[in-house]
C-alpha cells in the first residue's frame, strides 16, 4: 500500500495520522485534497461509523481508506457524548462550546471518571469484505476547568493523573504515544506487518 486517503476532515486528527504514518513510506491523502464530501454518520456505534466513512472514501477515491471514530466516554453520563463528541452541543461543530456544555453537565458530579476510545477502519476498496479494525482507549478524568493550549476537542478538559496534566498539555510526541488513536493505530500497524 503506497497512498491511503483518510476519511477525516479534523485537522488534529490528520496531523497526528500524517506523524505516525510517515515512518511507514505511505503517501496520506486527505479526502478534502480529492474533493470528497464527508460520509454521514447515522450509526450509534463507533465501529459503524467509521466503516461507513471508510467505505465511502474509498468508493469515491478508488484508493485504499483509513477511517476513525472516536469520542470521550464519560462514566457518569453513562459514556456520552460518545459518538456524537464533535456534535455535543450542536451544530455547527465547535470544541469551545463542546467544552462548556461538558462542564455544565458534570457541574457537582464528583465521579469524574472519562476515557477517550477511538476505533480506525482500513478498507483496501470500498467493498473489502475483511476491513482491518483496531480499538484503542486511553482512560483518565474530567477537570473542572480547562487548561492547555495543545491537542483539540476535549484535550483541555481531559485530566490524566498519574501524569498529573491535561491531555492539551502533552507535547506531540508524548500524545503520539499515549492517546486513543495511537494505541489503535499501533494495533493497526501490526496487522498490517505479513505473517
Amino acid at each position: 500500500m503506497q497512498k491511503l486517503v483518510i476519511a477525516s476532515n479534523n485537522p488534529g486528527k490528520l496531523r497526528e495520522f500524517q506523524r505516525m504514518l510517515a515512518p511507514l513510506g505511505i503517501e496520506v491523502l486527505t479526502q478534502s485534497q480529492l474533493g470528497i464530501a464527508e460520509a454521514e454518520e447515522p450509526h450509534c456505534t463507533f465501529v459503524e461509523n467509521a466503516l461507513a466513512k471508510a467505505r465511502h472514501v474509498s468508493s469515491a477515491s478508488g484508493l485504499p481508506a483509513l477511517a476513525d471514530d472516536s469520542g470521550i466516554c464519560v462514566a457518569a453520563l453513562h459514556g456520552a457524548p460518545g459518538v456524537l463528541s464533535a456534535r455535543f452541543a450542536g451544530e455547527p461543530k465547535s470544541d469551545a462550546r463542546n467544552n462548556e456544555k461538558l462542564l455544565q453537565a458534570m457541574h457537582g458530579i464528583a465521579d469524574r471518571r472519562a476515557h477517550y476510545y477511538c476505533v480506525l477502519v482500513l478498507v483496501q476498496q470500498a467493498d473489502d469484505p475483511q476491513p482491518l479494525i483496531a480499538e484503542g482507549e486511553w482512560h483518565g478524568e474530567i477537570a473542572h476547568e480547562e487548561r492547555g493550549d495543545g491537542g483539540f476537542g476535549y484535550d483541555p478538559l481531559f485530566w490524566l493523573p498519574a501524569l498529573g496534566k491535561m491531555s492539551a498539555e502533552l507535547s506531540h510526541d508524548e500524545k503520539a504515544q499515549l492517546s486513543h488513536r495511537a494505541q489503535a493505530l499501533k494495533v493497526l500497524l501490526q496487522r498490517l506487518q505479513p505473517a
